[in-house]
């Protein structure tokens, strides 16, 4: 039996483009899994349409799963340095519905190929990545790298 590979997150805070896209080639990366609510960003490069056409040159699938974003309230405490206000915020946005699908889709798609998650803060022990990686830990039995 073949172990399963990781789940790894990235968070693209301090990184250009390049060199996040090298970080995840060197990691055997095959899906960039982006779970902003709102996959924007000032930093060039790391916007949705942007991020999908330099995943797409790595040969590298794009895949965004809004419904897996922190709600405002959520960012606005992690903006604030207040990650376990976050951690409760985005806690009760995962018992919703809507993350609830997203959670099952996020699981077939790290059970079928090496995926990354991504976000944007560095620290993945700031970011609601960590939690949604724990989460499909737990339920897929692989384990978690953060890059």
């Amino acid at each position: 039996m073949t172990k399963a590979p990781a789940i790894l997150t990235a968070g693209y805070e301090g990184r250009v483009q390049d060199e996040f896209f090298d970080l995840l080639s060197a990691a055997g990366v095959a899906v960039l899994l982006d779970i902003r609510a709102v996959p924007i960003s000032r930093k060039p490069g790391f916007s949705k349409t942007m991020l999908a056409a330099g995943a797409q040159a790595r040969g590298i699938r794009y895949v965004h799963l809004q419904a897996l974003g922190t709600p405002k309230a959520g960012r606005d405490a992690a903006r604030a340095g207040k990650a376990g206000e976050m951690a409760v915020i985005f806690a009760a946005h995962l018992r919703g519905e809507a993350a609830q699908a997203g959670l099952a889709a996020a699981d077939a798609i790290v059970r079928a190929a090496p995926t990354c998650l991504l976000c944007f803060e560095r620290d993945h022990a700031q970011c609601h990545r960590r939690i949604v990686a724990e989460r499909l830990a737990a339920a897929t039995g692989q384990s978690i790298s953060h890059l």
